[in-house]
């Protein structure tokens, strides 16, 4: 991409959003560096679910959290008043802010936003709920559980957890398409001068739930997840949270901030054409809006993180969009919910993170356990080993039930005259 095309540079530096925060909670590392080693390994955080009672089911393996302990990250809520889902989301969120070098009183005396994107909430404190009443009656209820169920909690929890008292919260709920959301919801407070940080990302904890209703549309993979793959089986459920730090290009360059890169601009769209089933157009579309909002052309993508989920239907149909929209052209397109699992509403802030890695540190993260390619998708997902790779521009796509699409795009930062 030569200079004089070079995105934003038609903006001034209050209008251009930059990421110099990352918060990371995940089955291959909690932290940026143990996340992006485990991205550039092809690590794979696939084992026997715990979380829950697995009798019954057949095969039970996720990407589960098994090293997560609250009390290094969380000061000063009572870490009991909180369900699994808000305390990593709690987590990422003061791992970011330390990652940014943002002083805590300097979030206090200014009004910011945090959004935090979400499928299931609480949800694994519900299903704990529902099952004392059913074994024991509703005097077994406890109403301290109780009160971990909104899911607002994901967001405010942040803002109580920091002394945040000027602050928007909002929690997204639209499912494995809300990282990305509520990345967007973020950008466009800063670019317009709302708000002077945005925390923004997402977070899930494994569920009862939602592993029973991927298991009974049979899209529960028995041991791997393995996206664009001939022999896929479906997904891996996960859990985790990525939380994004965002500013103004000149709050950045004020502070002396490390910029990993800059948001370029994001694409939504809802076409609720079916429950379950993504739809070619629609997500071409999304595609489309987020390349325009961002000034960029398809052939000046470098790499495309795909929402990827290694079940027949998605990949496809992605794998189709994205040949519509980029024709000959396609960059590689990688997955990594192949090493992390599908983590629901942290998916696309997790793959956003892993994005935002690979342009700052020179890298295109693998596709794991893959073994052939699919004719029917006829993409270049750099198989288990990363390769070197200087980035400028990388997209990541976020797509879930109902039609819900997002995608964001990131770019190397780069002074414009």
């Amino acid at each position: 991409m030569s200079s004089d095309s070079q995105p934003n540079g038609h903006r001034n530096a209050s209008q251009r959003v930059v990421l110099t925060g990352l918060g990371v909670v995940s089955s291959i590392g909690t932290g940026v560096a143990k996340f992006a080693d485990g991205l550039r390994r092809g690590q794979v955080g696939a084992r026997p679910i715990t979380a829950f009672d697995t009798t019954g089911f057949a095969h039970a393996t996720g990407c589960e959290i098994v090293d997560f302990d609250p009390d290094r990250w969380v000061y000063e809520l009572d870490r009991a008043e909180l369900g699994r889902a808000s305390q990593f989301s709690v987590a990422a969120a003061r791992m970011a802010v330390a990652d940014a070098g943002v002083d805590v009183e300097l979030l206090r005396s200014e009004h910011n936003v945090i959004s935090i994107g979400t499928t299931d909430g609480e949800s694994r404190d519900l299903d704990a709920l529902v099952e004392a009443e059913v074994r024991d009656g509703p005097e077994a209820l406890d109403p301290q559980l109780a009160r971990h169920v909104p899911a607002g909690r994901l967001s405010t929890a942040v803002a109580a957890e920091l002394g945040l008292t000027d602050v928007e919260t909002i929690t997204i709920p639209t499912a494995c398409a809300a990282g990305n959301y509520a990345i967007g919801y973020g950008f466009d407070a800063v670019r317009e001068g709302a708000a002077r940080f945005a925390l923004c990302g997402g977070a899930d904890a494994m569920c009862r739930k939602t592993f029973t209703g991927f298991y009974r549309l049979g899209t529960i993979a028995p041991e791997a997840c393995q996206p664009f793959d001939v022999d896929r089986k479906g997904i891996l459920t996960g859990e985790g949270a990525g939380v994004l730090v965002l500013e103004s290009l000149e709050s950045a360059l004020a502070r002396g901030a490390r910029i990993y890169a800059e948001v370029l601009g994001y694409g939504l769209n809802c076409d609720a054409h079916h429950q379950v089933a993504p739809e070619v157009s629609s997500v071409g579309d999304c595609m489309r809006l987020a390349l325009d909002d961002a000034g960029v052309k398809p052939a000046e993508v470098d790499l495309i993180s795909a929402h990827g989920t290694g079940t027949r239907a998605n990949d496809v149909t992605e794998a189709g969009a994205i040949h519509d929209v980029f024709g000959a052209d396609v960059p590689p397109v990688v997955s990594v919910k192949s090493m992390i699992g599908h983590t629901m509403g942290a998916a696309s802030a997790l793959a956003a993170i892993g994005c935002a890695l690979a342009i700052d540190r020179g890298f295109i993260p693998p596709t794991a356990n893959h073994v052939t390619t699919d004719p029917e998708c006829a993409v270049d997902c750099v198989p288990n080993e990363a390769v070197e790779a200087d980035l400028r521009v990388v997209q990541n796509n976020g797509l879930a039930f109902g039609g819900n699409n997002s995608v964001v795009i990131l770019g190397k930062f780069e002074e414009v005259a």
